[in-house]
C-alpha cells in the first residue's frame, strides 16, 4: 500500500482538528486570510494549534503577509510550516524561509502548461510545492474553491522539491487523482465541509481512507 500524505485545510474548531487526527491526515492547515470563511484569529488558531496531537503537522497559511504578520502569527503558537499562498516571488519565499526557520510551502496555480514553469522556479526556493488549481481573475479566494485542473498535466511529473496536489479533491475523487498524477501528498480544503469553513467529520474519514485504499497503486 503507498503511504499518501493528506493535508486537510481550513480547519476552525477543536472537533475539527481531532477529527483530522483521528483520520490519519498529516497535515492540519490553518488559514490567516480575512476574505477567506476559514479565517482564524491568531487566538483561535493558537488554541487549535496547542489542541493538535504530536505528529500531526501544523501549517500556517497565508497570503503575501507582511513580516510584522508573520511574526506575530509564528511567536504566538507552534507551527511545523508555513504555506504561502499568494503572489510571494521566489526571493521573498526564501527570504521567509531563512528569517522563520520553519519549511516553507510555495503554492503554485495551474491551469495550463505554461504555468508548469512556475513549479520549477519556486522549488529552488521553497521546501515544498503545492500544486493548486489557478483561480480566476475575479475569484475573491487564491484557493478553496473547489475547482480542480487537467490532472494530466501534472502526470508523472519530477521536480526538485516534494509536491502536493490540491484543486477540486473530494473522497469520490483523489484516489483517481492520485492515480493519474501519482501525487504522494494530497490538500483538501472545500472537498470535506458542508458548507463553506465548516469541515465535516465524517468526509475527512472518508477523503484520508480514499487515499489509501488498494485500488490507488503508484505508477512505476
Amino acid at each position: 500500500m503507498v503511504d499518501i500524505r493528506v493535508k486537510i485545510c481550513g480547519l476552525r474548531t477543536v472537533a475539527d482538528v481531532a477529527a483530522v487526527a483521528a483520520s490519519g491526515a498529516a497535515y492540519a492547515g490553518f488559514v490567516f486570510f480575512p476574505k477567506s470563511p476559514r479565517h482564524l484569529t491568531i487566538d483561535q488558531a493558537r488554541e487549535l494549534t496547542l489542541a493538535a496531537p504530536v505528529g500531526l503537522a501544523k501549517v500556517a497559511l497565508v497570503v503575501d503577509a507582511d513580516d510584522a504578520t508573520l511574526d506575530a502569527i509564528t511567536e504566538a503558537m507552534p507551527l511545523d510550516m508555513l504555506q504561502l499562498h499568494g503572489h510571494e516571488s521566489p526571493d521573498r519565499v526564501a527570504e521567509i524561509r531563512a528569517r522563520y526557520g520553519l519549511p516553507v510551502m510555495k503554492a503554485v496555480g495551474v491551469a495550463d502548461e505554461g504555468d508548469l514553469a512556475a513549479v520549477l522556479e519556486y522549488s529552488l526556493a521553497a521546501d515544498q510545492i503545492l500544486v493548486d488549481a489557478k483561480p480566476s481573475k475575479n475569484a475573491a479566494l487564491p484557493g478553496g474553491n473547489g475547482l480542480s485542473f487537467d490532472w494530466r498535466l501534472v502526470a508523472q511529473r519530477r521536480w526538485l522539491r516534494p509536491w502536493m496536489l490540491a484543486g477540486g479533491l473530494t473522497p469520490g475523487n483523489v484516489a483517481e487523482a492520485i492515480r493519474l498524477t501519482n501525487a504522494r501528498q494530497v490538500d483538501v480544503s472545500s472537498g470535506v465541509e458542508l458548507s463553506p469553513g465548516v469541515k465535516d467529520a465524517a468526509k475527512i474519514a472518508a477523503f484520508v481512507a480514499a487515499t489509501r485504499a488498494p485500488a490507488v497503486p503508484r505508477l512505476r
